[in-house]
This record gives structure tokens, C-alpha cells and sequence, in this order.
């Protein structure tokens, strides 16, 4: 488990979400000033602790032995923490009571994972019982392992995604609030752009 819980200063595979969202929006402001380091949030619900609880079990599970590594690319003000992975993929571990589906910020959230690891990504689901989110101490059952391998999307990566990083790791820096305008601003200069085309002919 990935020990530092701080999020000021640094973007990670989770928020990505946030970054693709509406910037115009109170939830937004308040995520901002967290990454500001201004505000801290401390939520922390049944289904957070059993997640944590559980995860290094159901990676054990399925065979993966090198967990919690972390990933920082400083220019961009993105880290990434990894679940689990081996040479070739990276697994990233969501527990759920009801039906489970790949959501669009589970999606986004591998895309960035790929991003920063250059593997291949893969979702294992896996769902928890009463009996788990009361005892933390279970066995794993196997049979409610669900692998959900996630193609990369390089298009979302180099159009959408990374110039909005690039811009709002600006703002974090400066400690300025980013705005669309600015961001449309920014948009116009070509060398970010230039640099991501090399990055992804290599």
C-alpha cells in the first residue's frame, strides 16, 4: 500500500476524472485548493477500508507479486500509484458489492496508468461479501474474480488528456486557478504539442 496520502502538488491516475471534467464547478474548486494544499480531505468509508483491506489479497490471488510501486513525472506534476503489475501489465484492483461495470474514470484512469508505465492494463474486479466488509480477514474466493483488460487509447492520450495535464501543472505551479479560457489561451502555443508527436513516435 502506498503509504503517502497527501495529494497537494501532485495529479494522479485517479483524478483523472477531474481533469477531463468541468473546471467551472464547486466540486472542482474544492479538489483545486486540495491539490493547492489549502484544504485537506479525509473521507473514509466502509468501502475504502475493505478495498484497502482486501487489495494485496486478491492481487496474491491472481498471481501478481510486485505491488505498490510509484510513478512520478515531474514536469507534469503526475503520480502515478500502481496497484500491481509484472513485466508486461499493470493491474489495477476495484472491489464492489453490487454488479461491477468499467466506468468512463476507471477507463480514464488506466488510459494514464499506460501512459506512465508504457504496459498493458488490466481491471480485476472482485466482490465483497457483508461477512468481508465486517472481517477483514477473509480468504479470497476466486470465483468472484473478474478480469477486465482495457485497450490504450493513444488519441485520448495526446488530444485530450495530456494537454489538459501540461496546462493545469502550470497553474499548479504558478498557483493560479486554471480557467477554459485559459486553457484555450494556452492551446495556441504548438511546442507542447510538438514534444507530445515525438513522444508517441518512440
Amino acid at each position: 500500500m502506498i503509504h503517502d496520502k497527501s495529494r497537494a502538488g501532485w495529479f494522479g491516475a485517479s483524478d483523472t476524472s477531474r481533469i477531463m471534467g468541468n473546471w467551472d464547478t464547486l466540486t472542482f474548486r474544492l479538489w483545486w485548493l486540495e491539490k493547492l494544499g489549502i484544504r485537506t480531505s479525509h473521507i473514509k468509508t466502509d468501502a475504502m477500508q475493505a478495498g484497502t483491506a482486501y487489495e494485496h489479497k486478491i492481487l496474491s490471488a491472481i498471481g501478481v507479486k510486485k505491488m505498490d510501486r510509484q510513478i512520478k513525472l515531474s514536469v507534469l506534476r503526475l503520480r502515478v500509484n500502481l496497484d500491481g503489475e509484472d513485466r508486461e501489465t499493470i493491474t489495477e484492483v476495484k472491489t464492489h458489492k453490487g454488479d461491477f461495470k468499467v466506468s468512463k474514470a476507471y477507463w480514464q484512469q488506466c488510459q494514464v496508468e499506460m501512459f506512465a508505465t508504457r504496459k498493458q492494463c488490466r481491471i480485476v474486479s472482485y466482490q465483497l461479501t457483508d461477512a468481508e466488509y465486517e472481517n477483514f480477514f477473509l480468504p479470497i474466493n476466486k470465483d468472484r474474480i473478474a478480469v477486465w483488460p482495457i485497450d490504450r487509447d493513444n488519441e485520448f492520450l495526446r488530444c485530450e488528456y495530456l494537454p489538459r495535464l501540461a496546462y493545469l501543472a502550470g497553474c499548479l505551479r504558478r498557483r493560479e486557478t486554471p480557467t477554459k479560457e485559459g486553457f484555450s489561451e494556452w492551446s495556441k502555443f504548438s511546442l507542447f504539442r510538438k514534444i507530445l508527436s515525438l513522444y508517441f513516435r518512440a
